[in-house]
């Protein structure tokens, strides 16, 4: 009897949480890691410490709709299927901008990829999913800390990882019947390019800047694992994964 390989896409699949998740589902599942840049992609590649399964590398561009829908042709073409969706790649506003002074290009360029590319490949997992067999597979989305408390200055991206958990709930609602989950980790403080500049301190609410504890991205990796291997009766609905230190619950 042969055993099916499942497959996994990794959205913004070229550093931080994307590479760690890549390092830890690489020893069971197929992979489609999606970035910017092929040169990163490759890079992930090379520091998966095993793999018993294939790997595709697919650049693309997620505020272009036709490049999303490349991703999941791609997916189908090679892998036949599609078991897990991690849709994690993400932007923010430049830091330091007040709400104020935003230009509607940088609001859209955030939104354009953290929400609607999300979505969309949202629709194009369900597609797959719910014609293949067997049935089914699971979407694990990249809510952040920011879907429930927002930093100093980063409206765009606040707004977009609450609109996140919307799209969480009515994703797990309306996969029901196709026997889809989707589930939401938010990842608080994981060592990633995207948290160095946390080592020289950040903005705090009260308005001094402090340096805060991170955590490697590798117990976000961990997570997302558990959360890809759940049979599909089990769903892990919302996950925090934080720096035990970080400033976040109480008044930290």
């Amino acid at each position: 009897m042969n055993t099916i390989i499942k497959t996994a896409i990794i959205t913004g699949g070229g550093s931080g949480v994307g590479r760690a998740a890549a390092i830890a589902l690489s020893d069971a599942y197929n992979l489609v890691l999606v970035g910017r840049r092929i040169e990163t992609l490759q890079e992930t590649v090379q520091e998966m410490s095993s793999t018993v399964s294939s790997t595709l590398l697919v650049p693309a561009d997620l505020s272009d709709p036709d490049s999303i829908g490349e991703v999941f042709r791609r997916t189908q073409d090679q892998f036949g299927r599609l078991d897990v969706l991690f849709n994690n790649a993400g932007t923010g506003a430049p830091p330091g901008v007040l709400l104020e002074d935003l230009t509607l290009d940088q609001w859209q360029t955030v939104v354009n990829v953290n929400l609607t590319a999300a979505f969309l490949c949202t629709q194009a997992a369900f597609r797959m999913m719910k014609s293949q067999n067997p049935r089914g597979g699971r979407i694990i989305n990249n809510g952040s800390i920011s879907a429930h408390t927002p930093r100093p200055d980063s409206a765009p991206y606040t707004t977009t990882k609450h609109a996140m958990t919307g799209l969480t709930k009515s994703t797990a609602l309306d996969g029901r019947k196709y026997d889809i989950a989707c589930g939401q980790i938010d990842i608080g403080n994981a060592e990633t390019p995207m948290t160095a500049r946390m080592k020289a301190g950040v903005a705090q609410p009260n308005g001094t800047t402090e340096i805060e504890p991170t955590m490697d991205a590798s117990n976000v990796g961990s997570a997302v694992r558990y959360m890809a291997d759940l049979p599909l009766d089990a769903n892990a609905l919302f996950m925090t994964v934080m720096a035990t230190k970080m400033p976040y619950v109480g008044r930290g």
